[in-house]
């Protein structure tokens, strides 16, 4: 049975001056930040997720970034909490906490506990490492986060499974009482999902916990990659990968005929571009990824080389499965064709990113809950 997921970055797309900048990260200065629009703008994205499952998905995806317009989820579990006071039944999907960053991770299991009860059992905690601008922004050295967040990782585990108190004494962290009064509602913890864009050692270390790894934005034949190297990792690690340990993201617009899709392009574009470009070391700083890591961000290998994302142009992106538009029967056939070509169990739409309207937001929701996701689940089961 194959999952769908709502997500938004929650953008914040009204950036001027921007071309004075290297980027629309990190260094963009905050000046430009109108309060007035970005409560209405919380307010507006709240809504279309919480449409979102009366629409019929069956989960919905929240993240976190810093220091940039593109992105409102500042704490993923703020976004979380709010999405569980207004939800009845649908998974809330943390992907996810940058767990290498918190100098606290008792307290973040403490608030992963408190989500997952408060919520009934609803929550997919989802851990990542994040990316160089996650570290510049909290002034930690890129080249300690794989070490701090595997520490960070199995803190949180030990401190969701096993009774306290106990003392914690690791390189990174020190605790002499480890004992929070709650434990979550799922057992032995909620799940635990890994998301990536490109790092080999994410997704063997994934593998090798059997956590479900999500490739985010990347072009299919990239994807397959990384999911063979998931794959290869499980059989070495004693047991076979199926659908439930993959997942993909990719952009979406549904619309009424193939004109109305023309008008989401501009603004995928500008998730895809104007949000991603910027110094590599924005991204992937010296110390923190592996020389020679194939990522979104730089240009692809093999028989099919492509560009780097946000080189891509529409025709690009649809070709390589990073953006999924058009009507909803354009639509569902390209998300069969996604699924059964990459044999994933998990698929997440990005499905508002850049200016995109509120009203096509709404609109390209409905079609995907009245007429996508139903022959999905009916073609598909």
């Amino acid at each position: 049975m194959i999952d769908y997921y709502y997500f938004s970055e929650m953008p914040y797309p009204e950036t001027p001056e921007l071309d004075q900048y290297p980027s629309i990260r990190l260094t963009y200065p905050n000046k430009y930040f109108n309060p007035e629009k970005g409560a209405q703008l919380y307010k507006r994205y709240l809504d279309e997720y919480v449409y979102a499952e009366t629409a019929g998905f069956d989960g919905l995806m929240v993240n976190e970034h810093h220091n940039t317009p593109t992105c409102l989820h500042l704490s993923a579990n703020i976004s979380a909490t709010a999405l569980i006071a207004r939800t009845k039944a649908c998974k809330i999907l943390l992907l996810g906490n940058v767990i290498a960053l918190w100098d606290n991770p008792v307290r973040l299991a403490e608030e992963v506990a408190m989500m997952d009860l408060i919520s009934g059992g609803r929550l997919i905690s989802g851990f990542v490492r994040g990316i160089g601008i996650e570290q510049f922004s909290m002034n930690i050295d890129p080249g300690l986060n794989r070490e701090r967040y595997q520490e960070s990782h199995d803190l949180i585990i030990k401190t969701w499974t096993e009774p306290g108190p106990f003392r914690w004494e690791g390189k990174h962290f020190q605790f002499r009482y480890v004992n929070p009064w709650v434990f979550p509602l799922q057992k032995p913890h909620p799940p635990i999902w890994i998301p990536g864009i490109g790092s080999a050692e994410s997704i063997r270390w994934a593998a090798r916990h059997r956590y479900p790894y999500v490739s985010f934005l990347a072009p299919m034949d990239m994807a397959e990659q990384w999911f063979d190297i998931y794959r290869e990792t499980a059989r070495e690690t004693g047991y076979t990968a199926t659908p439930e340990n993959l997942g993909y993201m990719t952009g979406l617009f549904v619309a009424d005929t193939e004109a109305d899709a023309r008008k989401s392009f501009e603004h995928y574009l500008w998730r895809t571009q104007t949000s991603l470009k910027g110094p590599i070391h924005y991204y992937m700083p010296v110390g923190m990824t592996t020389r020679g890591t194939a990522s979104i961000l730089t240009e692809g290998s093999g028989p099919k080389k492509h560009k780097p994302v946000f080189q891509m142009s529409i025709d690009d992106l649809q070709e390589a499965g990073g953006f999924v538009v058009g009507t909803p029967k354009q639509v569902t056939q390209r998300i069969k064709e996604i699924i059964k070509r990459l044999g994933i169990g998990h698929m997440i739409f990005e499905a508002q990113y850049g200016g995109l309207p509120h009203d096509l937001t709404m609109r390209s929701i409905e079609l995907m809950g009245k007429e996508v996701l139903p022959v999905l689940r009916k073609e598909l089961a």
